[in-house]
């Protein structure tokens, strides 16, 4: 079991208690899912640029990737409705808490000049949304196999009301904000 589905259960929700004064622990919020999205532009000319985002994508998740599908024509950026333009991956359980402890703890330290994590990206309802811009901070990902670079969007779901409710709770997870 993951070192912080344990902590979890244990000195979170009793500091989360502690702060917020929660009367159940039901009422303590929990992650519920970590989405993990990767834009792929440059698949409307050439169909190996996805196959290749894919790989990475399974590469850092462990799981399979899914293919995302314009849901309309632009004609500006010459996209059909239909047509693959991305992939993205869905964390749930065992697999999000071991993804989290290996972004925190191995790939958000790698970036170059890291400060922390943008504070304010919470959308109002307690999800909190992290942009990366090279997938090679993974340990993974192995410098030499990238055919380039790319970034990828991770979105933290929790089941907090409050952005003050779910900052804390990431917090807990030793998730490194920006002062």
């Amino acid at each position: 079991m993951s070192r912080l589905k344990d902590l979890y259960n244990d000195e979170i929700v009793a500091a989360m208690t502690k702060k917020f004064g929660y009367k159940n622990v039901m009422e303590v919020p929990k992650l519920d899912k970590i989405v993990i999205n990767m834009g792929v532009g440059e698949a409307k000319e050439n169909a190996k640029v996805l196959e290749g985002a894919v790989k990475d994508m399974e590469t850092i998740t462990g799981q399979k990737a899914v293919l995302t599908k314009a849901k309309g024509s632009v004609a500006n950026f010459k996209i059909r409705e239909g047509m693959a333009i991305g992939c993205k991956t869905t964390l749930r359980g065992e697999k999000m808490y071991e993804f989290l402890d290996r972004l925190v703890n191995l790939a958000l330290p790698r970036v170059r000049d890291f400060r922390g994590v943008n504070p304010n990206a919470f959308d109002g309802r307690g999800n909190y949304a992290l942009g990366i811009k090279e997938q090679i901070i993974f340990p993974e990902i192995e410098y030499d196999k990238v055919d380039k670079v790319r970034g990828m969007d991770i979105i933290f779901v929790t089941t907090a009301k409050t952005d003050e409710e779910a900052r804390e709770l990431l917090r807990l997870f030793n998730m490194p904000f920006a002062k």
